[in-house]
């Protein structure tokens, strides 16, 4: 096995447009596993814990390096919420953000609240700079719109996100588990809400009618909020497999989501 360290921007770049067939290794919380348990074998890695750009963080722009570890400190709600469900304290304190994003899990930790406030993803190649929203870069289940020579490079948040925020995910264990479903509500200064689930489709995915539902209402009453749940369970798009069946992750989806938008009401 090959690997490349580069301790810079431009020399990963350079790396990866002469080797655009390279694996990236990020944190390695999840290709580590996969290379453990003998599901991939790469020959060229190119490592990017040393590239210090990707480690920056600057007010709304996230470097693709900045650990879980950081996040779960850092002065973003929900952000912090759904870093500290990441794994243990050792996963958090090697796992990224670009990471999270470039596996694109359906269950990634990060995805809701990306979706929920409409980030952006930063890429970069000896190309140019390019950066796509959350929805058009995440394409499939562990599949996105990155190019061979391209690096994720940063997440960029809006310049003002809502005061009121909240992020929670249910599994099969109450900690070290990935996620069975997550959700992430957000409620700015005029009531309105947004409403994003993960682990529930392909991708992560934004409960569209459940939010114009619920900000068409000026009081939010039992029954809105009970219709607002049903929605949300109609709207996601789950499957059965060896964590849960489609028929709970409908019924936690909704569930948890009315939680999360009543407590962004208490705040």
């Amino acid at each position: 096995m090959n690997i490349e360290r580069p301790s810079g921007l431009e020399e990963g770049l350079e790396a990866l447009a002469a080797s655009p067939e390279a694996t990236l290794l990020a944190g390695g919380t999840d290709l580590m596993v996969e290379i453990n348990y003998h599901a991939r074998r790469p020959e060229h890695v190119i490592a990017l814990r040393r590239v210090k750009e990707l480690k920056e963080w600057d007010g709304r722009r996230l470097g693709a390096g900045v650990t879980f570890r950081r996040i779960e400190q850092g002065p973003i709600r929900a952000l912090a919420q759904l870093a500290r469900t990441v794994g243990s304290p050792q996963i958090r304190a090697a796992g990224t953000i670009g990471g999270n994003l470039g596996t694109a899990s359906p269950a990634g930790d990060s995805h809701p609240f990306l979706a929920a406030c409409d980030a952006h993803i930063e890429l970069q190649s000896r190309r140019g700079t390019r950066t796509l929203r959350w929805d058009e870069f995440l394409v499939g289940v562990k599949r996105t719109s990155r190019q061979d020579d391209e690096l994720i490079t940063a997440v960029v948040l809006p310049e003002a996100l809502p005061r009121r925020q909240e992020f929670a995910k249910v599994g099969v264990r109450s900690a070290m588990v990935i996620a069975t479903v997550s959700a992430c509500v957000m409620v700015d200064d005029e009531g309105q809400a947004r409403v994003a689930l993960g682990a529930v489709g392909p991708t992560v995915l934004r409960a569209r009618r459940a939010e114009e539902m619920i900000n068409s209402e000026s009081e939010k009453s039992d029954a809105a909020l009970a219709e607002f749940a049903r929605l949300v369970s109609e709207e996601v798009k789950p499957i059965t497999d060896h964590r849960s069946t489609e028929e709970y992750r409908r019924h936690a989806a909704g569930v948890l989501s009315r939680r999360l938008f009543e407590r962004c009401l208490r705040t």
